[in-house]
């Protein structure tokens, strides 16, 4: 009971202080707390693979070309831009800089606040995406039959190809009216929604012939 009391006096003791401080102070807190609060929040989403999926919708939405790989104006890392412009205003005016130019800064701080959190997440992203297997990428890939494909896409089997750098072992499937056995040399044609490679016979691409050049010298001493 004393525990509650001495924190409600310290809470009424707050709320006194608050109302007390002239506007822009306030806002700068406002911002400042919330900010945080919502930072912290997306930053644990997004270390700990929280679902994130409502964060990705509005940042996609905020981004109207969300193809770009680097984007600057999502919504993580505007409640960044937020939370770094409340406590650097805060800052300032605990300085005794005048408004305009606690603005000026405060403003500065949140947009370079901004730029760290869009590299910060596109190289997170790039990361990510260099160790996820993109199977469109096995199209037109020459690769050999590992366990034998049926004919007519009536028995799966596996091929090995190299897909983003490395050799694989894919599940795969042929459009082709006899079987594909193990060791045959196969092209990748076409991917299917779950991810099983289409893949027909072919030859081995024959290297070119390295072109060499002789010198062809008179031995006759000359006329």
């Amino acid at each position: 009971m004393v525990l509650y009391s001495i924190n409600l006096l310290n809470f009424i003791i707050m709320l006194e202080w608050f109302s007390n401080l002239e506007f822009l102070p306030k806002l700068y807190w406002l911002i400042a707390i919330i900010g945080s609060l919502i930072f912290i929040v997306v930053m644990i989403m997004a270390f700990t693979g929280g679902d994130a999926d409502g964060l990705d919708d509005i940042d996609s939405e905020i981004d109207a070309d969300a193809g770009i790989g680097f984007q600057f104006i999502t919504f993580k890392n505007l409640v960044g831009f937020f939370t770094i412009f409340g406590w650097i205003g805060i800052a300032c005016i605990d300085a005794g800089l005048s408004t305009p130019l606690t603005i000026v800064i405060s403003v500065f701080a949140g947009l370079v606040m901004m730029t760290i959190m869009a590299a910060m997440f596109y190289f997170m992203l790039k990361l990510s995406d260099s160790g996820t297997l993109k199977y469109k990428n096995a199209i037109d890939a020459i690769g050999e039959v590992y366990l034998t494909i049926g004919a007519n896409r009536t028995r799966m089997g596996k091929v090995s190809v190299k897909v983003q750098g490395a050799v694989r072992e894919l599940e795969a499937l042929t459009d082709s009216f006899t079987e594909l056995k193990s060791g045959t040399i196969i092209k990748v044609v076409d991917v299917t929604k779950n991810g099983i490679l289409i893949v027909d016979q072919t030859r081995k691409p024959i290297e070119p012939l390295k072109q060499h050049t002789y010198e062809i010298t008179d031995k006759s001493g000359g006329l």
